[in-house]
């Protein structure tokens, strides 16, 4: 009697025929066995029960070695092998029993339900009769012919899903398909035949994934390989692409597709990873001309221009070269308008460009799509108030220069401006007065973009000589008088030039 839960139990309700090996009585005068051999078997027994499975497999490898014709050592190591999911090792164990003996229909209904799920339905179908003819016991004649009439359905639905398939009907064949492989789970050929189908109806990884299954079910199928990485190359997954190529190889080293594949993966990757280490380094404009080499090298293939043109929108970005940048990344939104890099990368620079609305667009559309992302969720904290910002005082403006400018630039556009608009130039009291004006925000502009931690608070939205800005407060943003700048020398920057102003 076999005790509920144990782990004979639990063997016996995955493979229901498993049991009989527990209750099957050690027929030593039959077999001709010697005592050694009988210790394996019985030892082997308990160690299953325990489910110490490699320990009894042990047993029973060392009972076919001491006995060749025992039946019994065979069937046992087969519901080792089954229990342990290596169901291709315990078939020729199966299969030796019948051999030995004829008349025992739990080995022969056994190897019908493994010849079911390999999809050999004909030899399936021949062991379940000839389990019928064999005088079973009433629960091996109920499970045979309840087998028998799977294994019919299973032979219509492949009829029918080989005629779709031909008729190029590949939605009707999946489903007929579906339907077989629930039963036939190790049939590598129904697999592969499903894989056909949903690469004709556009559905590459569930075809990587049927055929991964395939590469396993059948020995050095070195098809599935190539296939597996071919579909992952027009994926623009170069890498898992160079993985499965390479698994091909191993195989068949002389494979003339997967060699010439391998190749063209292999320089395509190595351009790739090069550009990648050329970004991570900040070398930007390098890293553009090896995506450029990238478009080259696979021009065929759209993912690989897709991706090679939103990585160079990101170096454009990075490298401060607005115009470049929303040229190549509004290329890529147009092919993937949902593209969150591109939409980050094009935002920023809008921002260069003092196109905020713009800016604040691209992120908050950005945010629908990963609304997690703390970058877009900064950048567009950012736009929004250099966008208030601009609707009072832009530095840049009033020096006439670019947020990228360099220090030296905006020293050359002060020292222009305020040789321009120094008020001693002016006779007429109302034009004295706008030129004063003007000269306090020259110089307050100066004051800002010449200092590093200044300029950065400016940059990220916040005016340093703005009183509410600083303080949150009320008050004149403009809080600077002519007479604060009395006496203040414009070139006193450490350039060669100085001069001085004589105010009345």
């Amino acid at each position: 009697m076999v005790a509920p839960g144990s782990v004979t139990s639990r063997l016996g309700s995955v493979f229901p025929f498993l049991l009989v090996l527990v209750d099957l009585q050690y027929e030593g005068a039959e077999c001709g066995v010697n005592a050694d051999v009988e210790k394996h078997l019985e030892l082997g027994k308990k160690l299953l029960a325990a489910g110490q499975l490699a320990d009894a497999l042990s047993q029973f490898h060392a009972a076919v070695d001491g006995d060749p014709d025992n039946y019994i050592a065979y069937y046992r190591r087969a519901t080792v092998f089954l229990a342990m999911g290596k169901s291709k090792a315990a078939l020729p164990d199966l299969t030796k029993v019948i051999e030995l003996k004829m008349d025992f229909t739990a080995a022969r209904l056994q190897r019908g339900h493994l010849l079911l799920k390999q999809g050999k339905l004909d030899e399936a179908e021949d062991d379940f009769k000839k389990v019928l003819k064999s005088n079973p016991s009433e629960n091996e004649e109920k499970e045979a012919q309840f087998q028998l009439v799977k294994s019919d359905e299973m032979q219509r639905l492949r009829s029918q899903a080989l005629d779709a398939f031909e008729s190029s009907d590949y939605t009707a064949a999946i489903t007929f398909l579906d339907k077989i492989l629930e039963v036939c789970v190790w049939d590598a050929e129904l697999r592969e035949l499903r894989a056909e189908c949903f690469i004709k109806e556009g559905e590459p990884r569930k075809a990587i994934s049927d055929l991964k299954a395939a590469s396993k079910l059948k020995n050095d199928n070195t098809e599935a390989f190539y296939k597996i990485s071919t579909l992952y190359y027009q994926l623009g997954d170069h890498e898992l692409s160079l993985s499965e190529v390479r698994e091909c190889l191993k195989l068949d080293q002389d494979h003339k597709r997967c060699f010439a594949h391998y190749k063209q993966v292999k320089k395509l990757n190595k351009l790739i990873e090069s550009a990648e280490e050329l970004i991570r380094d900040g070398r930007y404009t390098d890293a553009t001309s090896k995506y450029e080499s990238v478009m080259k090298t696979e021009p065929s293939v759209a993912e690989y221009t897709i991706r090679s043109k939103e990585r160079i929108c990101h170096c454009f970005s990075k490298d401060e070269k607005p115009v470049e940048a929303i040229r190549v990344c509004s290329e890529v939104l147009q092919m993937e308008p949902d593209n969150v890099n591109a939409l980050k990368d094009r935002a920023e620079a809008y921002l260069i460009e003092e196109m905020y609305d713009e800016a604040i667009q691209d992120y908050e559309t950005a945010q629908e799509h990963n609304e997690n992302d703390q970058q877009i969720r900064e950048g567009l904290e950012k736009a929004q108030r250099l966008l208030k910002q601009s609707q009072k005082r832009d530095y840049y403006k009033i020096l006439g220069v670019k947020r990228n400018a360099k220090k030296q630039e905006i020293i050359k556009a002060y020292r222009k401006l305020a040789l321009q608009w120094h008020p001693d130039n002016f006779q007429n009291e109302e034009e004295k007065k706008k030129a004063e004006k003007k000269f306090i925000d020259i110089a307050a502009a100066k004051e800002v973009l010449s200092d590093p931690e200044m300029r950065k608070k400016f940059d990220d939205g916040e005016d340093p000589l703005d009183t509410e800005s600083q303080q949150g407060g009320g008050g004149n943003p403009f809080h600077r008088s002519w007479n604060s700048w009395q006496g203040f020398n414009p070139f006193s920057s450490g350039g060669p030039f100085r001069f001085k102003f004589h105010f009345n």
